[in-house]
């Protein structure tokens, strides 16, 4: 053999040792040997001397058979390897070899014939520790088993994002099988719109090292093309043992029905949100408006981008003719609220305005059937049973509204309207989750238009019965007279406040204003007695103490009801009035061409406490001057301190308006309280100037 120098065993070196690079064979300590045709050695490598403790200067160039094999094996092996070497027929064993130390080692051998250019051969030979081979096959086995029947989708792929390795769970995820993957790119498989962001995470991963874990993604893959999943994708890189990066790593885990089952508790939780919020913001106040403008401002934008609140014109009041049960159904639109849809909100209608719906409307049959109606989808025959008419249509379906849901507002088996909800620029279609919600905020909402509904009834009787109260007052020939009355806010029960302009014998004239503490029908009913005792006392011509001292008694057989209340007797022909008062604010006083000043009486006592004496005072009013009686209700606020809202009184007072009902207007316009808590009645009386 010419060539057996190539090996190195008779190169002249007698310590050659060949390196591998780090590996397989590394991590199994194979050592690499190589025999001539004698069976000599001719390579030990350095794995071969940490394997059987020979090194190579002990084993060069001696005999394989006689060094390292029992007795037993040796004319097995020499047989073996003589028609290997005639056949070229590798062969492989596992052979007991005799350590340096004596002791005997299992070692796993395979041996291949080896020609050289010359044409001679030699014997090629790997062997590694056989216990070490056996761990190693059976961790590939197991790592090879759990990668096959993983339910985690793995994929390997090289440092031009081009697949190397897929397992049987990725396979079935693309709908592609692992030869379709191999060598083809990341974009020739994803084809999703979240490709390019799914390959930049890769590539970051490739270049920086820091590995992508647990990161979600949603999406459709060609396995599945018509249904969102959830993925938890994991990327990490591969190098080998030298650094070397080989690409990445990828790990795919499917989390449809746990991303499925977080979302529903997510909306759960949403919708219970949205329900507190609802019990929060709709039914503040006793107003059927104000409570449907709360409902649609809860439902927009967060349910709905249109919502239409829309009651029945005969709920808003007994006295209106019941709706049919067949036919038409008569609305009135209560609340309108559109999210950036501002054409869409006109088209649905106009608050404060009626609107008519023929008995094959969704409006009509939501409310006469008591069950939702929700149209997922609609279209234009859906839109011309929405609309009120076809040009509302026309603008619905321009603006792209494409899912509608009508939802009953009904309570203590009353139909009292509908709730309608539409979708435009919300792709997603209405839901059996949002009818849930829907259904919740409406039946709230019922409640609260329900109770200010009968709140609304009882008012109206209770204002009916105190305008009836009220005296309409001739005004007597030596004064003007102006006087105001106004209810409380519908939100609030009509109190007691009255006035009253009562002629006396020889010119004189009484004028009176009282507040019965209290509300609703009781008061206005105590108010009337009152009133109609004040006028009984006054043709007595009784001084204003002793009026006060018998309406006292009066109230106090009244109970639970106690008044406040100012008597002022005018005499024209000694330009005086005498003023008695009982537990009431005090009159203003405006001098002709002077300012306004709070009259500084004996406040006394609230008519029905008893056993208090009042007291009159006597205070000129002359032609030109200004008397203004009023109650509580005109200066009384919740958030202001009353010496300032008297202030503001006297300010107004003293801009000396020409006319009174200018003066009484002026007053109401810039003292009257937004909310409207209480009532106000108000008389202003100037003596004329005698001829």
């Amino acid at each position: 053999m010419s060539d057996t120098g190539s090996f190195g065993a008779d190169s002249g070196s007698s310590d050659l040792r060949l390196e591998l690079p780090i590996g397989v064979l590394d991590t199994l300590g194979a050592a690499v040997v190589a025999l001539d045709t004698a069976g000599r050695f001719v390579l030990w490598d350095v794995r071969a001397e940490e394997l059987l403790g020979y090194s190579a200067q002990e084993v060069l160039g001696r005999h394989a058979a006689q060094l390292l094999l029992h007795d037993p094996y040796r004319d097995l092996v020499a047989g073996k390897c003589e028609q290997m070497m005639e056949t070229g027929r590798s062969w492989a064993g596992l052979l007991p070899l005799r350590t340096k130390d004596g002791s005997t080692r299992l070692v796993e051998f395979r041996c291949s014939r080896l020609p050289d250019r010359q044409g001679d051969f030699y014997a090629l030979g790997i062997a590694t520790d056989a216990s070490t081979l056996r761990k190693v096959e059976q961790d590939l086995a197991l790592s090879t088993q759990l990668i096959a029947q993983s339910p985690i989708a793995l994929e390997v792929l090289d440092t031009d994002l081009r697949y190397v390795a897929v397992n049987p769970a990725m396979e079935r995820m693309h709908g592609l099988s692992a030869e379709e993957h191999l060598g083809r790119g990341f974009r020739e498989v994803l084809s999703s719109d979240s490709v390019d962001a799914s390959e930049a995470a890769v590539r970051e991963v490739l270049e920086t090292g820091r590995p992508l874990v647990d990161k979600y993604t949603i999406g459709r893959t060609p396995a599945d093309p018509d249904n969102d999943h959830a993925w938890s994708v994991s990327v990490y890189r591969l190098e080998d043992p030298g650094g070397q990066v080989l690409g990445v790593a990828t790990s795919v885990i499917d989390v449809t029905d746990r991303h499925g089952a977080i979302t529903a508790a997510a909306q759960a939780r949403h919708r219970l949100a949205q329900v507190a919020e609802g019990s929060a913001r709709i039914g503040t106040t006793l107003d059927m408006r104000q409570t449907a403008r709360e409902l649609a401002d809860v439902a927009v934008p967060e349910l709905a981008d249109v919502a239409v609140v829309d009651v029945l014109d005969s709920a808003l009041d007994d006295r209106r003719p019941a709706t049919p049960d067949s036919g038409p159904a008569l609305f009135r639109t209560l609340a309108v609220k559109a999210a950036y849809l501002a054409e869409a909100s006109s088209a649905a209608g106009t608050a404060g305005q009626p609107v008519s719906y023929d008995a094959d409307r969704l409006p009509t049959r939501c409310v006469r059937t008591g069950q939702p109606i929700m149209v997922t989808r609609v279209d234009d025959w859906d839109l011309a049973r929405i609309a009120r008419d076809a040009a509302a249509a026309a603008v619905l379906a321009s603006v792209g509204i494409h899912s509608y849901l009508a939802i009953p507002l009904a309570a203590q088996g009353r139909s009292l309207g509908v709730l309608g909800l539409m979708r435009g620029r919300n792709q997603l279609p209405f839901n059996a989750d949002d009818v849930t919600l829907a259904v919740e905020l409406a039946g709230r909402t019922a409640v609260s238009l329900d109770n200010a509904r009968l709140h609304q009834s009882v008012r109206n009787t209770a204002v009916t019965l105190q305008r009836s109260l009220l005296p309409r007052p001739t005004p007597p020939e030596s004064l003007e007279i102006a006087t105001r009355y106004q209810p409380a806010g519908t939100s609030n029960e009509v109190g007691g406040d009255w006035f009253d302009v009562i002629p006396l014998a020889q010119d004189k004239t009484a004028l009176v204003v009282g507040d019965v503490m209290g509300s609703g029908i009781d008061a206005a009913a105590t108010m009337g007695r009152l009133r109609t005792a004040t006028a009984t006392l006054a043709d007595l011509d009784l001084p204003p103490a002793q009026v006060l001292q018998r309406l006292d008694k009066i109230t106090a057989g009244l109970d639970p009801y106690i008044a406040t209340c100012i008597y002022a007797e005018y005499d024209p022909h000694s330009d005086r009035c005498r003023i008695a008062a009982a537990g009431h604010l005090p009159p203003a006083l405006t001098p002709a061409g002077g300012p306004p000043e709070l009259l500084d009486l004996p406040s006394g006592a609230p008519l029905g406490v008893g056993g208090v004496p009042f007291e009159t005072t006597t205070v000129p009013l002359r032609p030109g001057d200004q008397l203004a009686l009023y109650t509580d209700g005109l200066v009384e606020t919740r958030r202001d301190a009353i010496d300032e809202r008297l202030d503001l009184l006297l300010r107004v007072l003293d801009s000396h308006d020409p006319s009174l009902e200018e003066t009484c207007d002026r007053l109401l316009e810039t003292l009257r309280d937004p909310d409207d808590h209480d009532d106000v009645s108000l008389l202003i009386a100037r003596p004329k100037a005698r001829p």
